[in-house]
Parts: structure tokens; sequence; C-alpha cells
């Protein structure tokens, strides 16, 4: 596999790789479900370089995970606002910073806590079967391949 043709794999996990599997692309993300959305905001908390900071957002833009929206005339200035498909990246975020919050703390604990709206309750978020609710661990997954596969996968 080629890093600049994953997006050409038939592997879901490869193809998202291509999209969001860099270190700045994924704090960017980070940044934008902390609700930043303009270009300075995002520099000010990531210290990214300008162009590093650009070519991640035109990134974003291309696939559809961003989109970006005029907020200023004069001069032009943009604000980047995840589109639905970069809403469906919170579970995967989320799935992160969980396992950050677990493996990779120290002990003066968690840097943020999630408090869901609904409920008023802080959370831990969990991946849960969508056809019978319960948790969901790696050794209790069995996978088959799909419509999508050519080979079998074991």
């Amino acid at each position: 596999m080629k890093w600049d043709t994953l997006d050409e794999e038939q592997c879901s996990l490869s193809r998202t790789v291509a999209v969001v599997g860099d270190r700045w692309t994924l704090l960017i993300l980070r940044e934008c479900f902390l609700r930043v959305r303009r270009f300075e905001g995002f520099q000010s908390s990531l210290q990214i370089t300008r162009h590093l900071l650009s070519e991640r957002l035109k990134k974003l833009v291309r696939f559809g995970i961003l989109r970006r929206v005029p907020y200023s005339e004069a001069p032009k200035r943009y604000e980047y606002i995840l589109t639905q498909k970069g809403l469906d990246l919170y579970p995967i975020i989320m799935a992160m910073v969980h396992w950050g919050d677990t493996h990779m703390g120290d002990e003066r604990g968690r840097p943020l806590l999630h408090e869901h709206k609904s409920c008023g309750k802080l959370f831990d978020p969990v991946m849960v079967c969508s056809e019978c609710g319960e948790p969901l661990h790696a050794k209790q997954v069995h996978v088959h391949a799909g419509p999508g596969r050519k080979e079998a996968v074991g």
C-alpha cells in the first residue's frame, strides 16, 4: 500500500485514514468539535503553520468533511463548519479521547469531561451493537466479507 493511494483501497479503514489519518487533521477535527471555526482560531490553539493548516483545511473541504462559509466580505474571510459527513466522525474522535483518557492520562485526571445534554450526566463513550445494544469488545466480533470485497476476510 502506498500512502497517496490509500483512498483507492478496498478497505474502509484505509480510505478513512487517507482523509483523516494524520495528526494535524485529527487535531483540527478536535478543534471543530470544540466549536473552533476560524482559521486564526485553529492556528492559535494548535500552533500550526499557516501553510500546513491551509492544506489540511482544503483537504477536509475537498472531501466534504468541512464547508467554507464566508463571515466577512472586506476582507474576505471564511469559517469552517462540519458537514453531516464531518459530524459523523464524532464517535471516532470520542473513542480516541476515551482511549487517551484511559491509557495516556496522568495523576491530574481527564483534561475534559463530557456531559450528555439530554440527561445531564458525565459519560464515557462506549460502542454498542446496533442490533442488541450490548457493548462491543474486539474479541466478541467476527468479520465476514461484504459485497464490496473481492477476496475473503479471515
